[in-house]
């Protein structure tokens, strides 16, 4: 304790320690989603040298690989989520919305293959699932709006159809993961099957993007 603190009084240091703190977990986060999007097989101590920082800092804020990919994830899902908001804001009909919403997930995938290593643990598959809910809860709603506009099918559950839309996203995602499709193959085929299933005919199908977007390859 310094001359001048007393006791219970909190040091005026500790909130600087804690942002520098906070500022070393971004950097080291920020380091990995570049690094692992180009490298994802890299280790604790290419991500520490790519954040300028000590592997030994790399640990203090992630005890384990396998907890920095999780962070790595949320990240991701953060600024996907970040980007699903714009476009739902931007209205339009709802299968534009709908397929734009499906490419962004897929971009993300597409462009980050250290997605593929998540850990494969209880605690895993909850956050996983906790990551789907609010995509879930968008995908309703847009399937809801379809429905009701006549776009889509609608007979089946709105609720129903967005678990079988993302469920259709993951089975793409395997088989590219898999190298059993390639990337172009697997989004070609997801497209295919989610409008199927939505029971959109082709010459309801083509190419549209809501206002201020622009419909990007997948790849």
């Amino acid at each position: 304790m310094s001359a001048v603190e007393t006791p219970g009084e909190p040091s005026r240091g500790r909130p600087r320690r804690r942002a520098d703190a906070e500022r070393s977990r971004v950097a080291v986060l920020e380091a990995a989603v570049r690094l692992l999007a180009e490298r994802p097989d890299a280790g604790m101590a290419a991500i520490a040298a790519a954040a300028g920082v000590t592997r030994q800092t790399v640990y203090a804020h992630f005890g384990t690989r396998d907890a920095l990919l999780d962070a790595v994830v949320d990240r991701l899902t953060d600024q996907a989520m970040a980007a699903m908001d714009e476009a739902e804001e931007s209205g339009g009909p709802a299968l534009d919305q709908l397929l734009l919403l499906q490419d962004i997930g897929w971009r993300q995938f597409a462009g980050n293959p250290v997605l593929l290593q998540l850990p494969s643990t209880a605690a895993g598959a909850a956050a996983d699932q906790a990551r789907h809910e609010p995509v879930a809860a968008r995908l309703t709603r847009l399937i809801e709006k379809g429905q009701a506009s006549g776009e889509f099918d609608p007979a089946p559950p709105a609720t129903w159809l967005a678990a079988a839309v993302i469920a259709l996203g993951h089975a793409a995602g395997d088989e590219a993961g898999a190298d059993r499709m390639s990337v172009e193959e697997a989004a070609t085929w997801l497209r295919a099957a989610t409008l199927a299933l939505l029971g959109v005919g082709p010459e309801d199908a083509a190419p549209r993007a809501p206002r201020g977007h622009h419909r990007a390859d997948p790849t």
